[in-house]
């Protein structure tokens, strides 16, 4: 359970980030720090602002990744913009990869671009995409990075006659991606046996140690047609709900753009910020105009240090005292 769960990786983690910040966890204690930790390892908001290769170490991290770049950034996809008549913004891969690096800020653009060749396929790699589209086809680029790594291998060996048995399966888990190179088929719309293609699939998932999708969505997948091309089979990954289901990661395209808990939270802020403004010092000055000096309420800026505001307040008083008795 412990290995299945990567225990070891979390243990190892907490303990770093306790040496890293002994000074400032002392003044609240080893337990309290272990407490938090782990409960924002539950809540999946231990990724956030990490480096790459935390990020990438388990499918929880993956998964939470994949969770929190949906919460994030999914009204781009929900608002309209300046570049679609229609319901979303569309971007350019750069343009997405700038928006993952605010959350990993070494996130390889290598990655983005293979999501986005997901997408685009043979196209400019400059070209807009949705935010749904890339959203699913980085979903499956990013989780399963290493089991697309050894079906690229295997594609490439169905096209040439090889036996594709003979795949190595990465093992590295450094974070080092290798620079997959898009399969070249003499005539890309008819790519390879769809039965052999699942046959190999089939074994790969077997003896893999990597996360890979459901061996039965992947057959159901390819039993529906007799010819697969590479960039098809990973845009076939990316558009099946069954997977996703199966992931947990994201909602259901229907579902894509709604977050209740999060439009909630959104809301509490626009409110707080509204009341800040409707409470400000112009709102008041009407009413505390004709009211005596000494017993007007105060209404200062909630941004000023509070030993700016005692300052202020004693320098007042002051001069209300001399008012006083100069009045006298």
């Amino acid at each position: 359970f412990a290995a299945q769960r990567h225990v070891l990786t979390y243990m190892e983690d907490a303990v770093s980030q306790l040496l890293e910040n002994r000074e400032d966890i002392s003044q609240y204690g080893i337990a309290r720090f272990f407490t938090e930790y782990f409960n924002s390892v539950r809540q999946g908001t231990h990724i956030l602002f990490r480096e790459f290769s935390f990020v990438q170490a388990t499918p929880h991290n993956r998964a939470s990744f994949l969770r929190t770049f949906w919460r994030c950034f999914r009204t781009v996809g929900k608002n309209g913009g300046k570049y679609s008549s229609i319901c979303c913004y569309l971007l350019t891969a750069q343009e997405y990869h700038c928006l993952l690096q605010l959350l990993c800020p070494d996130f390889p653009m290598e990655l983005t671009q293979k999501a986005a060749r997901i997408v685009l396929m043979d196209d400019a790699m400059d070209c807009l995409m949705s935010f749904s589209d890339f959203l699913f086809a980085f979903q499956i680029q990013f989780y399963y990075s290493e089991f697309l790594e050894s079906v690229a291998a295997i594609y490439q060996d169905l096209l040439a006659g090889k036996n594709p048995n003979t795949v190595i399966v990465p093992t590295s888990s450094s974070g080092q991606h290798r620079q997959r190179q898009p399969p070249s088929d003499c005539n890309p719309l008819e790519g390879v046996e769809a039965s052999l293609f699942y046959q190999c699939l089939e074994s790969l998932c077997d003896r893999s140690k990597y996360s890979c999708p459901p061996s039965a969505l992947v057959k159901e997948m390819l039993s529906s047609v007799q010819r697969m091309t590479f960039y098809g089979f990973l845009m076939a990954l990316a558009k099946d709900q069954g997977i996703n289901r199966a992931l947990g990661a994201l909602p259901d395209t229907g579902d894509l753009f709604l977050d209740p808990a999060m439009d909630q939270e959104i809301e509490k802020l626009v409110a707080q910020v509204s009341g800040l403004s409707v409470s400000g010092p112009s709102s008041s000055s009407a009413d505390t105009a004709n009211m005596p000096v000494r017993n007007s309420p105060r209404i200062n800026s909630p941004w000023k240090p509070l030993h700016h505001r005692r300052k202020m307040d004693a320098e007042s008083e002051g001069s209300n005292e001399e008012t006083d008795s100069s009045e006298n």
